[in-house]
């Protein structure tokens, strides 16, 4: 079933950057944890929608395709913006990191689906854990200002380096996955 209510809720994220977008740029006080919300909305239409779609038996090829899509073009956008906002290394890097292997792991899995190897580079715990430090980071540097006496900047960027890691690793992961296919070997 193409309309069902997971796939809404990943067409609500894809509807939500714009706004996200805007928002971003609005020069008022609230513009940035208004941001941090509707990021966070994101991320947890993200977790529902797979949830649900699991629970109710409602996968499908238009869900399977469009949830990674939806995730990667927003978490892509809020570091673009993000870094746009404060242009430094020290934020530049681990957002270059992650859209790189974000880029790359892509291309990777849909090569492996087009040889019929797409199981061998299917998502690990090691991408469950950099997606929960990646996404709670931008939410935190989205915000921006301490909260309650809280550094949330400082506490965002170690989170952001700590998913740039992670996001190495698992792709090292799935390229020595991959690695057999891609010299043209096949493991037995």
């Amino acid at each position: 079933m193409i309309w069902n209510i997971p796939n809404a809720l990943t067409l609500l994220r894809i509807a939500l950057i714009p706004v996200f977008v805007l928002v971003f740029y609005l020069p008022i006080l609230w513009a940035r944890p208004v941001c941090a919300l509707v990021f966070t909305l994101a991320g947890l239409t993200d977790w529902l929608d797979g949830w649900l779609a699991r629970r109710w038996g409602q996968t499908s090829p238009l869900g399977a395709f469009l949830d990674p899509v939806a995730d990667k073009l927003m978490v892509a956008i809020a570091l673009v913006l993000l870094v746009q906002a404060d242009p430094r290394v020290l934020l530049a890097l681990p957002a270059a990191v992650i859209i790189g292997r974000e880029i790359t792991v892509s291309a990777l899995r849909e090569w492996m689906a087009e040889i019929g190897a797409r199981a061998k580079v299917a998502v690990s715990t090691t991408g469950k854990l950099k997606t929960t430090s990646q996404m709670i980071a931008i939410v935190l540097l989205i915000i921006g200002e301490p909260v309650l006496g809280i550094p949330v900047v400082g506490i965002g960027l170690v989170l952001l380096y700590l998913a740039a890691l992670l996001t190495l690793w698992s792709m090292v992961l799935y390229l020595r996955a991959a690695w057999p296919s891609l010299i043209g070997t096949r493991v037995q």
